[in-house]
Formats: C-alpha cells, structure tokens, sequence
C-alpha cells in the first residue's frame, strides 16, 4: 500500500480536476523522453551537442509562468524546491484552477495570506499531491521535494508501462514508479531516491510535463453541418479544419490536420439530432408514403406537399409526425394511386433540417407492398345523432355505405358520409350508453377487403358547439381551422371584412380549410366563420386569429429527361413546385446549346436557340415538355439552360438557372434493333442488338440470362410455342458492343429453328438506368439474318448533290463503290445518326429538282458493320428531300398608299397546311422598310399553281429611298411545316431587300 505521505494520487491520471474534465495527455513518450533523459541526475545516456540544456528549459517554462526566478535574476537551478513552490508548479503546468476560501492544513502559518495556499489547495483537489502527515493534516510546505517524488511524477506524466517486480531502494510507495523510470533509462538504479530533487531535476521534470502535454487538442466543435471541424489546441491556438466530404451525423470518424509542422490525426464524431438525410422510404397502402427521416426536420418545410414528387401522382397533404422525423404523404383522392410491388421513386426537394444547417434534396427507390387488410382504428360517437368510424389505412369511398355499418347486430338507417382516406361519418339515431358496431365490405386501394369485426363505443348527449383549437395559413390563400371535434358544416367564412369571402370551404374531420380568391395580410388577420355546426347540430359562430407563412421556396428541377416522341426530340422537365404557367411555356426560358456551349439553331430552334413551338405544362406532375424538334445529332450530347421560371406562390419564387445535359441517344425509344442467328462448330449463337448503350450491372443487367425468352411464332407474329429461355447461365451470355449481346443457346427445347423464332428481352435498362420499354418492360424482336440492310423507303435526295439512306444497324466501313445512283458514281461519303445513315456526296447539280426516275442501287456489295456481316444488295426509289427555294420576284410600295407588297418567286409548287390559321402563316414573314417606319404583315398567299408567294404589309412612314427588307422565319416553318413542297419538304429561311 502507499504511504499517506506519497505527494501523488494513485490514478493512471496525473491530474483529475474536481469536475473530473481535465486529464493531462501522456502518450507523446518520443518529445517528452528524449527531455527527460537530458537530467543530468538521471540520464544514462548522454545527449549530442543538440539538446535542450536546463537553462533553456528554465527560460521555457519561466515564459509560461510555470517557474520564476530568483530576485537577482538567476534560475538557482543547483538549489532545492520545497513542497509549496512545487505545489505552485503542478499547478501552473497543469492549468488547475487555484483554490481559495478553503484550508485543508494546519501548518503554522497556513492561513489565507500564505502565497502558496490556492496552489496546495489545487493540487490537493485534483487530488495529486497530499499532506506529509494526512492524520495531523500537516502538508510541510516548507520541506523538500525527493528523487523518488520526482520519478513517479514523471513516470505518471510519460505513461511509462508500471512493472510488477521491482528492484531499487525507493520507498515501498514509490518502488513501482521508479522502477518504471529506471526500465525507461531514466533513473539511475543506484541514485538516492531519498534525497532532496534540485531545482534542475525538477525543471527537467517540469519541462518533460509540458511537452508531453503541449500541442495537444483539447476539445474540438463541428459546424456548418459537419462541414468544418475546430480543434482548440494545448497552447490556446484553434485550428478550422474545412473537410472535403462532411462528416457523416453520430459516427466516430478520424480527421487528420497539421498545426506547427506537427501532423494530428483525431477521432471526432458530428454529434447531432437533426436530419442529415433520408433514412427510408415505405408504403404499406397504396395512398400513403411514409419517409423516415435520420433526425428531426423543419415543420414548415417538411409539410409543404410541393416538396415531394412521384411521376404521376399529386399530393393532397404532407404531415410531419410529434417527433419531427417522419412525413406522411397522402395520395390525392381519385383514380391515382401506388401500384403494388412495383419500384417506385420518390424524389424530396428542400426539407430543411430541424437547425436549418441542411437542406436535403434526395431520391430514394421504395416499392409499395400493401398485404394488410383494413381495420377499424376507432369509434367514436359524435353524440346521439352520428358516429365516426376511422379506418387503419385509406379505403374506397364506393365500398363505405349503410350497408356496411351494423349497430348493435341491427341494420341502420343511416346516411353515411365518406372523408377521404379513411373516415366514416355515419348518420343515425342512437340512444346514450355502450353500443356495439359491426363493420364489413370495406376494401383498401387494393382490393384487400375488412375483415367483419366488433367494436365497442359509448354515446353521450353532446351540447357544446365546436371551438377552435388551432389555425395556420400557407402562402396568404389558405387557412386550415382546426376544432375540438368533428365539424358537420360551415355557413360561410371570411376574412378581416365580410368583401374577402372564402371562395371554397373543405371540411376534413376537424379541419375546415378555407381557400381565398384574394391575399390576406402579410400581418395579422381574423378569420371569421358563421354557423361552424357539429353532428348534434350544435351551432356557433367563430373567429380565429392568424398569422400567414410566406411560401420563400424556390422551385427546382428534379428530374430531365430526354425521348423521342412522333420523330421529335422531347425534353421533359420535372419540377419541384406547381408553376405559373406563362413562366412554364415562355420559349425564351429554354436554351439548347451543343457540346462545345454553342447555341443550336436547326430546324425546331431559333437562333438563339429557342424551342420554335411553345413548350407545355402539365400542373399535375409539375413537368414541362419541350420540342426540341427532329433535327438534332442522334449521337450528339447537349445542355439545355431553364431560367426565368417561376412558381404559384403569391410572391412568385424564380428558378436559379439549372442546365441539363441531354443524351441524345438515349433520347432514343428503346428497342431491340435487330436479332440475328448462326452456328459455327455445331453452336448456335443468338445476337440481340439493341439502339442504346446497355447496362450491365444491377437490375437492368443485359447479361442476365434470366431476361432472354426465345418462341416459334407464325408469319402474323403468334406465338406457336410457348417462351423458352435462351441460356441457362449468365456465362453463356457475352457483350461484344456497348449494345449488342451475344447468347450461346443452351435451353432451347422445343425452338425449331427451321421455322420463324421470336427472341424477347424483359426489364433490361441503357446505361443511363432507364428501361426498355417502360410499359411493360419487355422488348423483342423476330430473329433474321445477319445481312445489313437498307431501308429502302428512306432514301431521300438532300440536295442536287446529296442522297441520304438509312440502315438497319450502325456500319464500320463503306465502300463507295457499292453505290449507284443512275449510272453515277458517288464522290464522298459522310456517317451520321450513330454510323446508321450514309449520306453520299455527288458532283454538283447531278440530281434534277424533279427527283422522279432517280434509283439508287447496291450491287454485290462489301460494305459491312462492326461484326463483318455485309450489306445486302438493294433497289431503292430516290425520294424527293429537297427543300424548295425561292427567288426575289419584287418589293414594291405604290404611290400614294400604305400599302407594301412582296412577291417571291418558288423552285417547285408550294402549298400551305390548312391547320395553321392565316395569323400564324403571316407571323412567319417580316418586313422592314428602314427606321422611322413602321410595317405590318396582313396577308399571305399563295398563286394556284403554287409557284408565286405575295406578302402584303401595311406601312407608314416615309419609304422613298429606303431599302425595304422581307424575311422568312425558316426555323419555325421546318418544325411547323406551315409552306412545304408537295413532298412535304418545308421552305426554308430566306431574306431579300430592294430600294423603294
């Protein structure tokens, strides 16, 4: 045991405040060893001419006022240190907090003046150093520190490993630690651990404290949402430390930082109870969305149903839970709802957390599973004329009637009024007392009907009108009353004076929400409503008091696609908000540049590559639909900028400008372009070439042969056989393009080859995570040979010196010698639309305007695709793909009038399409006469045989001289197709200018 004299507590804990907070940092032994070793009583080892000499050590902890000198200026380091002055250095080195107003001691002359006092209380506090005599309380403030004192000092301060054996002469109390010290080279095994400590020794000793201790962190705080750590250091510096990645909430996690050349590497944990993300996504019906959040979240925010997107659906409300970690979404009541056991995406936008310090915008994958039958949840009476039945899940309002409600094993008569999603109000008398209820029929959106069950409930006489318990307003139109029991009806309701009337009152149980035509006050409103009545037709007037919410959200895009839609590219952009629908179809908000950020202006775009036809909004999915029209590179990638859009709000929020970048190619529908077959060496190999790039990983994976079916069919395309699977094992399945699987048939029993074979993909995805065929999923086409083929109905002359044709898969090497076009022989060639189109060059002006006669041919040809399979040999009829052109005919403005009128002259007959009115045939002309003249197109024709368009514009102002300037919109006729050829090929832009 140890002595009661031992000056240090028997604690792997040099220092332990009262507070217990504090612990010194012994664990750095590289600093704090090589200082120690430099003591001149107990190094064994001699130090270089680099070491820290005592006197240096003196001056660095004189510097922290940890040691003073002598009056004379001198360290007195030869001399001895008694217990009162070491006291005074545990104290400083350590940072204990001087006590005073206590005497634990009865020495002579330990009173409340004694200089050394606070420090001997301190560090009998922290319950390091003790009195020599504990029974007298005697502390000997005046006596000496020993050698033995000082080795368990440092011993404790290092951390040294304490051994079990001893062999030195120290005192029994203090035999482990020195023992320590002399194991560690610190101590000589023979010193006088008796003896009084020098000054010097306890410098040293001092000195090893302070630099195991120093530059240590002693606390850290997480801000900016576990963005920034700052770390308090030892010597009262801080350090920010700004992280790549945030710290993921309530998890240990080391973050590593240099501070005075000196690398720390600390574990911190981001401790908080606020959300960071969204936990899980479930739905249990097929009406309601639960999303479970990792913390709690901001009421305000997480409430608002503009928040949360699933295609299709619309919300009718988002209510946060008591805790403020979970939202129930409810599904608008009608025909939309979740489909069961199919993957669904939820897409959050703007949740802020519960301390503001994120906003979490997420999309998580969930698939609805409703296999519970419905319950009654509650009854309740609303006194003696009605009851209230709440079910445990949405139900369909058409399976709640009478005839579903039994009262005591009693058929009623009742009216039964149904509130979406699952409350019951059923009409009809009933005397006070316990009552039994029998409720049948009812079924939940998926057809899982109730289960006939007995519940109990108790009337009681009801004589009190409703009263309010609670009101809130969203966004100045909107007020929501809530009142202690279920309201029946409301006469009317106003608000601040009886000319703001509601325009619609929706009762919901307690709820009366009332929706106005014009905006409340930003401040303080009184909402009025006259005749609020109950089921007991107890009736009162009321008014409420409400402060309305200011909706301050921006919209945002959640979601960009891009598709294919009659020959026209589509960009559907999905918003976070219900927006105003001039803002949503405004062209001007929508820009598509290419790849290199430069503005796109073919046929569907102007030149500032705006969309040519307006773009449409649809309020329930909150998406716009933009034509992007029919002419952009199918293997090009470009962005397009939405700007300027802004949301429903009374206040209208605008969109902060979003680029999407849009993939041409996977624009495409998906498809299986082509199937072919051959067996070399006996095996017979399927290929499945497919229009886009294929996934091949997770549940859209091209090469799980789980998803490839192969059946005879007859020659209209009826299934002969039943569906057989292609391979058994995804080995037997092979990529050998991005787009195009390879498959080994090894479980085709029952396929007769001979005959025609049908092959079938089912939930494949591109590479972009999109399905094939997002209808059902399955994709397929009939297997054919592996010949390239033309499409010899779409073989277009482009110009006089083009012809333009398409094949059914993507070429790797053309030879221009196949190609024939009358005898002529084409002189160069170009790839376009993903290599699947050949457009061959000929000598200027070798096609005639009238392409009638022209046949393009390919004989024996050996142009071939990526796999080696040749081009078949074909004849195709040239098409007529040549835009009509026009010439100036004149410009004139006959004296004397207001009138301008243009005649232009056609290569070929024209015609414009009845479905365009005469305003929008005239919006594609512009004329302008010069400055300080003012034109107006008024009318557009054209001569019977098609040949001769005459603008007619009304002017004013002066025009002699001038030049007079008429215009074609030719990008919006190319998406339009208002003027075309008799071929449907639209006129194309032109601009001619004559004097007047």
């Amino acid at each position: 045991m140890r002595n009661t004299s031992d000056p240090i507590k028997e604690n792997s804990n040099v220092m332990n405040t009262q507070g217990g907070e504090k612990k010194v940092m012994k664990k750095i032994l590289s600093v704090a060893l090589s200082t120690a070793m430099a003591f001149s009583m107990f190094a064994s080892v001699a130090f270089g001419d680099t070491a820290v000499s005592p006197q240096q050590q003196f001056d660095a902890l004189k510097a922290k006022g940890i040691f003073e000198g002598f009056p004379n200026g001198t360290a007195g380091l030869d001399q001895e240190m008694t217990r009162g002055q070491f006291a005074k250095v545990i104290t400083k080195l350590l940072g204990l907090k001087e006590v005073t107003g206590q005497l634990s001691y009865k020495d002579k002359n330990y009173t409340a003046k004694n200089w050394a006092v606070p420090y001997i209380e301190a560090v009998t506090a922290a319950g390091i150093m003790q009195g020599k005599d504990t029974t007298k309380k005697i502390f000997d403030f005046n006596g000496k520190v020993t050698i033995a004192e000082m080795a368990t000092i440092l011993t404790r301060a290092l951390d040294l490993e304490v051994p079990a054996e001893t062999n030195n002469s120290a005192p029994e109390w203090a035999k482990k630690d020195v023992q320590a010290a002399i194991n560690a080279g610190l101590v000589d095994a023979n010193a006088n651990f008796t003896a009084n400590a020098s000054r010097q020794l306890l410098v040293g000793a001092a000195y090893a404290v302070d630099q195991a201790q120093s530059l240590k962190v002693s606390s850290y705080e997480v801000s900016e949402a576990g963005k920034v750590v700052t770390f308090k250091i030892s010597d009262g510096e801080s350090v920010k430390v700004t992280l790549d990645k945030a710290l993921e909430a309530n998890k240990e996690t080391e973050v590593k930082f240099t501070y005075k050349e000196k690398q720390f590497t600390e574990k911190v944990t981001y401790k908080t109870t606020v959300a960071q993300a969204v936990a899980s996504v479930t739905a249990t019906n097929l009406k309601e969305i639960t999303v479970k959040f990792d913390g709690t979240v901001d009421q305000n925010s997480a409430e608002s149903k503009n928040n949360y997107v699933v295609n299709g659906l619309t919300f009718k409300s988002a209510t946060l839970s008591d805790d403020k970690t979970t939202v129930t979404l409810l599904v608008s009541e009608g025909n939309t709802s979740l489909t069961n056991q199919r993957s669904t995406s939820l897409q959050v936008n703007n949740v802020k957390n519960a301390d503001a310090s994120k906003t979490i915008t997420q999309k998580v994958e969930f698939t609805p599973l409703d296999v519970a039958v419905p319950e009654v949840k509650e009854v309740k009476a609303l006194g003696t004329k009605a009851f209230k039945v709440v079910f445990s899940e949405p139900v369909k309002a058409e399976t709640v009637n009478a005839t579903s409600f039994r009262v005591d094993n009693n058929v009623i008569a009742a009216s039964v009024k149904y509130v979406y999603p699952n409350t019951a109000i059923v009409t009809t008398d009933l005397t006070t007392g316990d009552h039994t209820l029998r409720v049948s029929g009812v079924q939940d959106y998926s057809g899982l009907a109730i289960v006939p069950v007995e519940s109990k409930f108790t009337v009681t006489e009801d004589t009190a009108a409703p009263k309010v318990v609670g009101v809130k307003s969203n966004d100045l139109k909107e007020v929501t009353v809530e009142f202690d029991e279920t309201v029946k009806s409301v006469a009317s309701a106003y608000a601040n004076t009886s000319g703001n009337t509601a325009q619609s009152i929706e009762i919901n149980d307690n709820k009366v929400t009332l929706k106005f035509n014009n905006p409340l006050n930003v401040s303080e409103n009184t909402v009025y409503l006259t005749a609020v009545s109950d089921y007991s037709n107890n009736s009162a007037s009321v008014d409420a008091k409400v402060t309305p919410t200011l909706d301050t959200v921006r919209p945002a895009v959640v979601d960009a696609k891009f598709k294919m839609e009659n020959g026209n590219y589509i960009a559907e952009i999905q918003f976070s908000k219900s927006l105003k629908v001039d803002s949503a179809q405004n062209p001007e908000n929508y820009v598509l540049k290419d790849a290199d950020g430069k503005v796109v202006t073919v046929s569907g775009l102007t030149s500032k590559g705006y969309p040519v036809i307006t773009p449409s909004y649809t309020d329930n999915n909150k998406t716009v639909k933009v034509n992007l029209g029919s002419s952009l590179k199918s293997d090009a990638t470009y962005t397009l900028t939405v700007s300027g859009v802004i949301d429903t709000a009374y206040i209208g929020n605008v969109l902060l400008p979003y680029t999407a970048t849009l993939n041409a190619n996977t624009a495409q529908n998906g498809s299986v372009t082509r199937v072919w077959s051959d067996v070399p060496n006996g095996v017979r190999y399927v290929y499945v070439q497919f229009n886009k790039t294929l996934a091949t990983t997770g549940d859209g994976n091209a090469l799980d042969a789980a998803k490839y079916m192969a059946m005879n069919v007859d020659n209209n395309g009826v299934a002969t056989t039943t569906a057989k699977q292609l391979a058994k094992e995804n080995n037997d399945i092979t990529l050998i393009s991005t787009n195009t699987v390879r498959i080994a048939v090894t479980n085709n029993t029952g396929i007769d080859w001979a005959q025609p074979v049908k092959v079938s993909a089912s939930y494949i995805k591109d590479s972009e995570g999109n399905y094939f065929n997002t209808g059902n999923y399955t994709v397929g086409s009939n297997v054919g040979t592996a010949d390239v083929k033309a499409t010899t109905d779409d073989v277009y002359a482009t110009s006089r010196n083009e012809v333009k044709v398409k094949f059914n898969t993507a070429l790797s090497n053309v030879n221009l010698g196949d190609f024939d076009l009358n005898g002529i022989s084409p002189t160069s060639y170009t790839l376009a639309d993903s290599n699947k189109t050949v457009v061959l060059k000929f000598a200027d002006n070798t096609i005639a305007s009238d392409v009638d006669g022209y046949t393009l041919k390919a004989t024996n040809p050996s142009t071939q695709d990526s796999f080696g399979n040749k081009l078949q040999a074909f004849t195709a009829p040239v098409k007529d793909g040549i835009a009509p052109t026009v010439t100036l005919g004149n410009i004139v403005r006959p004296a004397n009038t207001n009138t301008i009128t243009v005649t232009v002259n056609a290569s070929e007959e024209l015609k414009q399409d009845a479905n365009y009115n005469a305003a929008y045939i005239q919006d594609l002309f512009s004329i302008d006469a010069g400055s300080g003249v003012t034109t107006t197109v008024n009318g557009v024709s054209i001569s019977q045989d098609g040949k001769t368009i005459t603008v007619t514009a009304t002017v004013s102002g002066a025009t002699d001289g001038k030049v007079a300037t008429v215009k074609f919109d030719g990008s919006k006729n190319k998406a339009a197709k208002a003027i075309t050829d008799q071929n449907g090929n639209a006129l194309d832009e032109f601009s001619f200018g004559k004097q007047l």
